[in-house]
Order: C-alpha cells, then sequence, then structure tokens
C-alpha cells in the first residue's frame, strides 16, 4: 500500500512576500484604469472644496463680494443659488481628473522603472524627477483644458451667466479663441501640476519606504495608506498653493498673464493667499 507523506506548510517569509508584492505590480493599462476611477471618485467627493478654493482664487467682481471662509461661502451659495451652483464645472472636473490621474499614474510608473537601478530602487532625487514628468505630462494631455473649462464655470456662475453647461463653454472658447483658448494658462499650469506630482509623489513614496523601514512590513491596511497619503497630500498643498492660485487667475474668464496674475493677487491680497 503506498505510504501518503503530508509536508506541513510553512508561512511565506518575508522575502517571499516581497517578491509577490513585486510580481503583483500593475501593468501600465491597470495603472491607467485604477488611476482614472480614484480620480474620479476623488473629484466628485472633494468638489465643493474645489469650487471654494477656485472661486476664493478669482478677481473680486463687482456687487459680488464672497465669504473669506471657505465653509461659510459654500453654505451661502448653497442655499442663495441652490447645491447645483457649487457643482458648476464637476463635469469638467471629474471627467478631466480621471484622465488626469490614469496618465499621471501611468507616466510615474513608466518613469519610474526607466530610472530605477538594478535592484528596483529609487532615490528621493528620482522620485522627484519622475514625478516632475508625470506632473508636465498631465497638465499638457488633460489638466490644462479641463481646468480652463471648470475654472470658467465657476467664474461664469457669479457673473453674467453667459454659459449653461461646461459643453457650451467648451463651443463658445474654441468658436471666439480658437483652440488655443482651452489652453490658455498652460505654462502656469505645467509648473504647478509638475510642482505637485514631484511633491506628492516623492513624498509619499519616501513615507511609505520610511514605514516599512520602522515596522518592517509595507503599508498594508486603508487606515495607513488613508494616513500617509493625507500627510503626503497635506505638504502638498502648502508647497504648491501659490502655484494654484496663478493658474486660476490665469484661466479666469477674463484671463491674466502669470506676470499680472501675481501682481494682482499681492495686490488685493498680499504675499499669503491663505483665506
Amino acid at each position: 500500500m503506498a505510504t501518503i507523506t503530508i509536508t506541513p506548510h510553512s508561512p511565506p517569509t518575508v522575502a517571499t512576500r516581497a517578491n509577490r508584492s513585486t510580481d503583483a505590480k500593475l501593468s501600465p493599462i491597470g495603472s491607467l484604469i485604477a488611476g482614472s476611477i480614484a480620480g474620479g471618485i476623488e473629484a466628485s467627493i472633494t468638489y465643493p472644496f474645489e469650487w471654494a478654493k477656485t472661486r476664493s482664487q478669482l478677481p473680486s467682481s463687482a456687487g459680488n463680494v464672497d465669504a473669506k471662509n471657505p465653509i461659510k461661502m459654500v453654505w451661502q451659495t448653497a442655499t442663495r443659488q441652490g447645491v447645483s451652483s457649487i457643482y458648476a464645472g464637476c463635469g469638467a472636473l471629474v471627467a478631466g481628473t480621471a484622465l488626469k490621474a490614469g496618465v499621471r499614474f501611468l507616466t510615474f510608473d513608466t518613469v519610474q522603472n526607466l530610472l530605477a537601478d538594478t535592484d528596483g530602487k529609487l532615490d528621493f532625487q528620482r522620485r522627484v524627477l519622475a514625478g516632475m514628468t508625470a506632473g508636465a505630462v498631465e497638465a499638457v494631455l488633460a489638466v490644462t483644458p479641463t481646468e480652463r473649462i471648470k475654472t470658467v464655470m465657476i467664474d461664469n456662475a457669479r457673473g453674467a451667466k453667459r454659459f449653461t453647461s461646461a459643453t457650451q463653454a467648451t463651443t463658445a472658447i474654441i468658436r471666439e479663441e480658437g483652440f488655443q483658448g482651452l489652453y490658455r494658462g498652460l505654462s502656469s499650469t505645467i509648473v504647478k501640476q509638475s510642482a505637485t506630482s514631484a511633491v506628492r509623489m516623492g513624498l509619499y513614496s519616501t513615507l511609505k519606504e520610511t514605514y516599512a523601514q520602522r515596522t518592517g512590513t509595507k503599508p498594508d491596511t486603508i487606515l495607513v495608506s488613508f494616513a500617509l497619503g493625507a500627510i503626503a497630500g497635506t505638504g502638498t498643498v502648502y508647497a504648491t498653493q501659490p502655484f494654484d492660485t496663478i493658474k486660476t487667475r490665469a484661466q479666469s474668464a477674463k484671463g491674466e498673464g502669470i506676470a499680472m496674475a501675481v501682481r494682482n493677487v499681492m495686490r488685493d491680497h498680499g504675499y499669503f493667499l491663505v483665506e
């Protein structure tokens, strides 16, 4: 009679788990799809705050003084003009953010793989370079035209209300300014997105690596990943807010050049626009 030998199954070692993690790395298409879905969800949830931020960055219009507190601004506008008013331009931003996030992660992963050493590792400088490259690419392919439409729609909602939809605004801009009208503020957007992606990606990757070194494990829970992402996001906002303010001014309905935008912001609000 044959003898059956049962060999106890030993738990996978840390090295084995690391290898599995490496093998399970997302493909470029996977990065594009995952980034797009995450970006669309993020834009949908946080849009009222994005609306308030953009509104506060636009130049004041005659007879239209906004509250300085963003939460109060959202509340006042929603009660006076309806909840739909604080979602002006939301569709354009959600579509643009989905595309932007997909392009960002696809570009970042691709550049990271190109810059990695023979062990597949990246130092901080190379992470920053990968982030800057991803930011520049997303600014050209996705961010500038969709941010232009979003900003025009928000600016439009507090004035003469020329446009009733993002589609109408897009058509009018192309008819009046040509296709390049959608790319108003391109240079400031490239600077802003390059800085944003460089800081966010570099900081987030460094935080994950530091966490792994301190604890001996990679961030493997939603709570830890959320906390690291929140820290990276907060640092990114403080580091890049000036670029974002200039970008918004350049993409408003009237539009301002970079030099004019800088002068007007400092004239209206001083060196620090933190309201």
